[in-house]
């Protein structure tokens, strides 16, 4: 497949989770809260993660931002469920690498969250790709310490 075919497979991926998110909404049933915001752009989470035994047994997300955090938050809630807190953490280290153009563990099946990938080449985009990425961080090492 070519660079330009690529890029606009990405860029469709990218905006149907920005068109129809997955995992919108809040859970209310005394799950771990995490609010973050960019001051930079205006984006703004609420993520809510409830943990059962050590695993991400459901993630939600609510806020407003540009296409790039509100579909990163999409494909983050989507790829942590029924993950163990390290390999959440692990794949959010992994996403980290990818966002900084760094090299990564490509054995780890990223799935949609690839289609990211071309946000590495914009620097002021970052922060908005990695903003629920970092409140999920947050959380779960929050609840490893409890």
């Amino acid at each position: 497949m070519s660079s330009n075919n690529l890029d606009n497979l990405y860029r469709r991926v990218i905006m149907d989770h920005y068109k129809n998110p997955r995992n919108r909404g809040i859970i209310e049933d005394g799950s771990l809260t995490i609010d973050m915001n960019n001051p930079t752009c205006g984006d703004r989470i609420q993520l809510t993660i409830k943990v059962d035994d050590g695993i991400v047994s459901n993630a939600r997300f609510d806020g407003e931002g540009c296409s790039i955090s509100m579909s990163s938050a999409s494909m983050m809630t989507q790829a942590i469920k029924g993950m163990k807190i390290e390999e959440a953490l692990n794949l959010s280290t992994v996403f980290s690498e990818m966002m900084l153009g760094k090299d990564y563990d490509d054995d780890i099946d990223l799935g949609d969250i690839e289609a990211l990938q071309g946000v590495s080449k914009f620097p002021a985009r970052i922060k908005c790709a990695t903003l629920a990425w970092k409140a999920m961080e947050k959380g779960l090492k929050e609840e490893e310490q409890q």
